[in-house]
């Protein structure tokens, strides 16, 4: 057994300070055992949201040492505990209190896409035909926890708080999903354009990086996405063909 100071976030609507618990860690242990074991002998009032604890639910997001990470798939002995470790809630979301924000804006967002629109079956017996490349293609996007690490790490939303005009890397995923899908029918490439501002991405790699299930975002989703909309709009053989048609 050994001792470490873990540094935590306390306060409600964004208003608190951090305050520093030591505890006994012992071999195997993850941040969110930890802040279990404070929440049980120390502070009893502890806010923390969690679930499943094997990394599949996404609930126990936070910021560990400044990194957004899942808390129960962060070993201790992968932290440099002879220095306090910091804990504190993700910065794109208010505020509720201690780790504990408030993310129902994602879930906003999401209503707002446009849902898989299948088209016609297309063999006789009333099923569909598609090439196994197309399948495999949006299966990563599938692997999406919703945990909003990506969500955090934007800088469009967490330094900009662009969040009325930019959905995110989580949603681009979720868009190309659905956009990339042999069967699906939508058109959503104007809410990208616009309402969801996919132009405000820069490509910085940084929601790829903290992706728990190693989704590739940004060369994956996002990229191919962008192309699209300059395929559309900007491409001047294609507009130049939109005006003839006017």
């Amino acid at each position: 057994m050994a001792t470490a100071v873990f540094r935590i976030w306390r306060g409600e609507r964004g208003e608190g300070a951090f305050k520093n618990y030591e505890t006994e860690v012992s071999e195997g242990m993850v941040v969110l055992d930890a802040v279990h074991q404070i929440q049980a002998e120390q502070a009893n009032d502890l806010a923390v949201r969690w679930n499943c604890k094997a990394g599949k639910c996404g609930s126990c997001s936070a910021e560990v040492n400044g990194m957004p990470r899942l808390m129960c798939m962060t070993r201790l002995s992968d932290l440099p505990l002879e220095q306090p470790v910091t804990i504190e809630p993700v910065h794109t979301f208010p505020s509720v209190r201690d780790l504990v924000t408030d993310v129902s804006w994602n879930f906003r967002v999401k209503k707002e896409i446009k849902p898989f629109t299948p088209r016609p079956p297309d063999a006789p017996d009333g099923t569909w035909r598609m090439q196994q490349e197309d399948i495999e293609r949006v299966q990563e996007f599938r692997k999406c926890i919703e945990c909003f690490l990506c969500q955090d790490v934007c800088h469009v939303l967490r330094d900009h708080h662009k969040h009325e005009e930019f959905i995110g890397p989580r949603f681009f995923t979720y868009v190309a999903a659905l956009e990339m899908h042999p069967l699906d029918t939508a058109d959503r490439v104007p809410e990208l354009r616009k309402a969801w501002g996919i132009g405000y991405c820069n490509i910085t790699k940084c929601c790829t990086k903290v992706c728990p299930e190693g989704i590739t975002i940004t060369d994956n989703a996002i990229i191919p996405l962008k192309e699209r909309v300059v395929d559309r709009y900007y491409d001047p053989i294609k507009r130049l063909v939109r005006m003839v048609k006017k």
